[in-house]
């Protein structure tokens, strides 16, 4: 019986390292940030995200995740005189606004698969053009592994998987890289994950084949103007891990004046997407906004039928926020 008991895990493990590991992100257009770790300050905005996301309701052990996300830019903020290299007396800023930083929480449940860990970010901003803005950013992420097996009644008290690591869960380091190149008509990120693939080290020879694949992600996204306030964007999303097949995401939403938006998104062999959002301008003496977001997935598959779909809610205040967006990133 114990054979079975450590065979029928085996295959649990087995199907999930080539499965879902990373959670997906229905409305990842608003915080890219929590895939990609160069977007951390790009906009020249201080935000605080909120993001809820119930994976395939109604259905036991499907995914859910929320998370917390902070990210800012240090700006700047006053100057001094120097001297150049002619003996020219020139203004000059103290910090030179080209630093972002940021960093998240998260909890990530995915059958029997439970991950809680954090993300801290570094990225540096550069102009490569007049209005073309390239950023390249760099985390460290860590979370707390752990695979529940409180659904086993065992009879022997010293049974091994009443103590194993599998069950007190290891903690587990790794990083990340992104590149985001933003302008006010388009914008392209590339971001990799999971770069030392998470090597699983449970302690047990059986269990040392369970690793964490490495992901790549590549953004996209280009804005016509359809009116005076209007936009109409359309998007992508190509994820590919080294053993799941790729997917993509291709989306088309329609902005007013960045204070209402709405769209629909396909992902390949997955889901259809409609996601809506609007913003509140609290303050315009703080340039404070609030963003909520919500979003609905249609799954194209079979497990449709026991489920009650696929929701994501999106909070976030932003700092600093003007009618213009990204006011453009002159500031600095």
């Amino acid at each position: 019986m114990k054979k079975i008991i450590y065979i029928a895990i085996l295959l649990c493990l087995h199907q999930l390292s080539t499965a879902q590991q990373l959670p997906l992100y229905s409305q990842y257009l608003y915080n890219k940030f929590l895939i990609n770790p160069a977007i951390a300050g790009a906009d020249g905005f201080t935000s605080v995200n909120i993001t809820a996301r119930e994976q395939w309701i109604g259905y036991n052990g499907a995914p859910r995740t929320y998370s917390v996300s902070y990210q800012t830019r240090i700006l700047k903020r006053s100057y001094q005189l120097k001297q150049n290299i002619f003996n020219r007396t020139v203004y000059r800023a103290k910090t030179p606004g080209k630093v972002g930083a940021g960093g998240y929480v998260f909890s990530d449940r995915n059958g029997r698969i439970q991950r809680t860990g954090f993300q801290m970010a570094y990225a540096y901003h550069t102009w490569i053009a007049d209005y073309t803005q390239l950023s390249l950013g760099l985390a460290i992420t860590g979370y707390h592994f752990k695979v529940d097996v409180n659904y086993i009644n065992f009879d022997d008290p010293n049974e091994p998987w009443l103590n194993n690591e599998l069950r007190r869960g290891i903690f587990v380091p790794d990083t990340d890289f992104g590149l985001y190149i933003l302008d006010p008509k388009f914008s392209f990120g590339f971001s990799a994950q999971q770069l030392f693939g998470a090597n699983v080290k449970l302690g047990e020879a059986a269990y040392k084949n369970y690793w964490m694949d490495r992901h790549y992600y590549f953004t996209g996204t280009y804005n016509f103007e359809v009116g005076v306030r209007s936009e109409l964007q359309p998007s992508m999303l190509f994820k590919v891990s080294e053993q799941v097949r790729p997917q993509l995401d291709l989306g088309l939403t329609y902005n007013y004046n960045n204070d209402f938006w709405a769209g629909l998104a396909y992902r390949t062999g997955s889901a259809l997407i409609g996601h809506i959002g609007m913003r509140h301008f609290t303050s315009r003496v703080k340039l404070t906004s609030m963003y909520f977001g919500y979003s609905f997935d249609w799954t194209l598959n079979k497990i449709q039928r026991a489920t009650y779909g696929t929701h994501e809610l999106t909070v976030a205040i932003k700092f600093g926020d003007v009618d213009k967006r990204f006011n453009w990133v002159d500031r600095f």
